[in-house]
C-alpha cells in the first residue's frame, strides 16, 4: 500500500511539472512572437496605435490568462483546506443544533 501510494504522488508531481512547463512554454512563445510583431511594426513604419497591433497580444493574453487559470488557480479557489474549514464549519453548526 504504502509503494502505491508513492507511485500515486509522484504521478501527480509528474502530470503537475508537466502543466507548469506547458504554461511556461506558452508564456515564452507569447512573448516572442509578440515581440516579434511590436518589433516589425516599429522597423517597418507601420502605425503602431491601430488594434490589428494589438489584437494579437490582446486575443492571445485572454488565452494565457485562461492557461493560468488553468494551472495556478483551479486549487486556489476550493482547496483542501478550504473543504476542511467548511467541514468543520458544518460540524459546529450541527453540534450546536443537537446541544
Amino acid at each position: 500500500m504504502e509503494q502505491y501510494k508513492k507511485e500515486d504522488a509522484y504521478l501527480r508531481a509528474e502530470k503537475r511539472l508537466k502543466e507548469l512547463k506547458g504554461f511556461y512554454w506558452h508564456a515564452f512563445w507569447y512573448v516572442v512572437v509578440n515581440v516579434f510583431i511590436f518589433g516589425m511594426v516599429i522597423v517597418n513604419g507601420g502605425e503602431f496605435m491601430y488594434f490589428g497591433t494589438f489584437s494579437t497580444a490582446f486575443f492571445w493574453g485572454i488565452g494565457l490568462g485562461f492557461h493560468a487559470i488553468g494551472v495556478f488557480g483551479k486549487n486556489r479557489l476550493f482547496s483542501k483546506s478550504w473543504e476542511e474549514r467548511k467541514i468543520q464549519e458544518y460540524m459546529d453548526k450541527d453540534k450546536k443544533t443537537w446541544e
